[in-house]
């Protein structure tokens, strides 16, 4: 029963941060943003805006729609070399994206 409760306090937390966070309502500490396709469009045509773009999805997937181009392909979408694969720069713009297949 104590599992049950806290299966159930965790997954209403991550509703809620869900819910903020498709509100592009980011909090501390976690500043996670949708962005939308037009908004990267307009970041890759603007060349001082110095966005860094990674693939998260499957090469399955990646064979069948593609990348956006000049994105870094992840080895993997939640098991990759953080330091190895992102800049040092912890100011940088990171944009993420995956397909869902389901």
């Amino acid at each position: 029963m104590l599992a049950t409760l806290l299966l159930a306090i965790a997954t209403s937390a991550n509703a809620f941060d869900l819910r903020k966070l498709i509100a592009n309502d980011p909090t501390e500490p976690d500043k996670f943003k949708i962005i939308h396709v037009a908004d990267l469009a307009a970041l890759v045509a603007d060349q001082n805006s110095h966005v860094n773009i990674y693939d998260a999805n499957g090469w399955g997937l990646r064979s069948r729609v593609g990348i956006i181009p000049g994105a870094h392909l992840l080895s993997s979408d939640d098991k990759y070399d953080v330091a190895g694969t992102l800049p040092p720069d912890k100011q940088a713009k990171l944009v993420f994206y995956c397909a869902d297949t389901l």
